[in-house]
């Protein structure tokens, strides 16, 4: 099983019995989105440098001995609905194109908190208006298990 695919469950316990580092796992994940985006079109915004900087902080906290939480190193995708302090937040429209908010969504906060690596903000019908990612301002998400196929609902990009 290739690293992307793994479950929270199996990604934390291999983090714990240090089958792979934190770091491994995110650049697993970085590369899915490398390697398929451009004809899924899920990702508004990759974070990469951040995503590898939690990583790397989650990696030490294992190499001196300290338990980690069940979410800590684990790779996440935030729709670009909600606010990531300093990452652009569109909400798939081009009236917020170039909107960076100055504050965390409570949520992401939340997961901030508990060690997430943010791999970057995902597409959405615009302000979540819709019922199939279609109606973004950057375009339509496809499904990657039948490109012909709407890719979910107003959170296409997550799904």
């Amino acid at each position: 099983m290739t690293l992307s695919a793994h479950t929270i469950v199996q990604a934390h316990q291999g983090l714990v019995d240090k089958s792979f580092s934190a770091v491994e796992l995110a650049e697993a994940c970085l590369a899915q989105i490398s390697n398929h985006d451009e004809k899924l079109n899920v990702y508004l915004t990759v974070t990469k440098d951040e995503a590898l900087a939690s990583a790397k902080k989650v990696d030490e906290k294992i190499a001196n001995g300290e338990s980690i939480g069940m979410l800590e190193g684990i790779p996440v995708a935030v729709k670009d609905l909600f606010n990531t302090k300093g990452v652009r937040t569109t909400c798939a429209s081009n009236g917020l194109r170039d909107f960076v908010p100055p504050y965390d969504a409570t949520s992401i906060s939340m997961l901030r908190d508990k060690g997430m690596v943010m791999l970057g903000k995902t597409n959405l019908d615009e302000h979540a208006c819709g019922a199939s990612t279609e109606n973004s301002f950057y375009g339509v998400t496809k499904n990657p298990w039948d490109l012909e196929c709407v890719a979910g609902g107003s959170s296409g990009g997550s799904a």
